[in-house]
């Protein structure tokens, strides 16, 4: 018997954001609420398509409720599932562990939460469907936990569901590490996996997808998200296929500007770009903006962050205001080589740049550096750090370092002045 299943993952409901404050005109509310308008676009795809249950593979929560409100919505959700006759099975990851929730409501009978203590199996005898999967009973599982899921059941479709970092994903981190391989010498028809925020597929004895989060929260995550859609024929044959299910997309436009004469041609530039991203759909953009390519304007553009943010938003806001966000705006550009600058000029440019060599290596001026700035980074948050390079090198106490980051750009744009 034929039928169909959506698999979901790291839905982390209610996400809190951070930092909106310092980013002038943020959607606050679409940022809030893009979880959960995510979610009920997951829902409202499940009932259209009849699928015949929905799977979360972890990370429902992005840790303990603030208040009620969070379970309350979920449960609204359920509810309109239960009332299309759809079941819902939810496995707990590192977020949203047993040891990380506080908070609990009673959810609707269509939905089984698989347990924390052990590997347990929910079957669906009606479809001859075996679901193996076991919760994360604190944040940090470093056991092999599929290791102890249970033998496959002959004559069903077997999912195992697993919150996992898998083998090779430095960038997550390790809980409940496995192999492909281990995960295929289960024998189990297909992995529902969950942690890794980016989707990827393996065929093979089995099939084994990391869906990617549901929503992107930031700049990091970027691009299309979603869930899979699981086709699975009479003969146990299954069809995967994507579902594009964010409603506010992030995105990271890179512009060469090095052709670019003036802050007019980086506008326009930067506002072909901007069009290309409304294209494919009319999802609305959060979008950053990174200037890159060797140009004369490199000291101009580094000196006129103001003026710089203001000629983007003007193109944004052309383009489509409703549709576009401007997140930030970056300058990672280099200097071209530019003839010295002459008399009185050129001999102040060569000493400040005496200066700046001198002061990458000397104590007493790092000492000085690192007592004035110390005040101003008390007052910054943490999570700052991933936007603000330079940031991250006052954290990590590398003032020399950041000397000699600062000091091509501070010339570049004095020596624009003076030739």
């Amino acid at each position: 018997m034929g039928f169909k299943f959506i698999h979901a993952a790291d839905i982390h409901l209610d996400s809190p954001l951070r930092g909106l404050s310092a980013y002038e005109n943020a959607p606050v509310d679409q940022l809030r609420n893009a979880s959960r308008e995510a979610l009920k676009e997951l829902i409202t795809k499940a009932i259209e398509d009849k699928v015949s249950f929905v799977v979360f593979a972890g990370d429902l929560y992005d840790g303990d409720w603030r208040d009620y409100n969070t379970g309350i919505f979920f449960a609204g959700q359920m509810g309109r599932l239960a009332k299309a006759g759809i079941r819902a099975y939810v496995l707990h990851g590192n977020h949203d562990a047993d040891s990380e929730m506080t908070k609990r409501l009673a959810l609707p009978d269509n939905v089984a939460v698989f347990n924390s203590r052990s590997a347990h199996v929910h079957k669906i005898d009606e479809l001859k469907v075996a679901l193996h999967g076991q919760s994360f009973s604190n944040r940090a599982v470093e056991d092999n936990l599929a290791a102890s899921y249970k033998a496959r059941v002959d004559g069903y479709f077997n999912i195992g569901v697993l919150h996992t970092a898998l083998q090779g994903y430095a960038a997550h981190a390790s809980y409940a590490p496995c192999t492909v391989d281990e995960l295929h010498a289960k024998g189990y028809d297909y992995w529902a996996l969950g942690h890794v925020h980016e989707y990827q597929k393996w065929e093979g004895p089995s099939t084994i997808v990391f869906p990617g989060n549901l929503q992107g929260r930031h700049v990091r995550e970027t691009g299309r998200k979603g869930a899979v859609s699981i086709t699975v024929g009479d003969s146990g044959h299954s069809v995967v296929d994507r579902l594009y299910l964010d409603v506010l997309r992030w995105e990271v436009v890179n512009v060469d500007v090095s052709q670019c004469a003036t802050f007019e041609d980086v506008a326009r530039k930067v506002g072909q770009g901007l069009t290309s991203l409304l294209e494919a759909d009319d999802v609305p953009r959060a979008v950053r903006v990174i200037l890159g390519g060797k140009t004369r304007l490199h000291g101009a553009l580094f000196g006129s962050a103001a003026a710089l943010r203001a000629q983007v938003l003007a193109q944004a806001a052309a383009i489509d205001a409703e549709q576009i966000w401007v997140e930030k705006v970056r300058v990672s550009t280099t200097p071209v080589d530019t003839p010295q600058a002459a008399g009185e000029s050129r001999e102040a440019l060569t000493e400040l740049r005496a200066i700046f060599d001198e002061a990458g290596t000397d104590p007493e001026f790092l000492e000085e550096l690192q007592q004035q700035l110390q005040p101003f980074l008390n007052k910054v948050s943490d999570d700052v750090n991933e936007d603000v390079p330079l940031l991250a090198l006052v954290r990590q106490k590398r003032f020399a370092d950041l000397v000699q980051e600062v000091a091509p750009s501070l010339l570049a744009q004095l020596s624009s002045k003076v030739l």
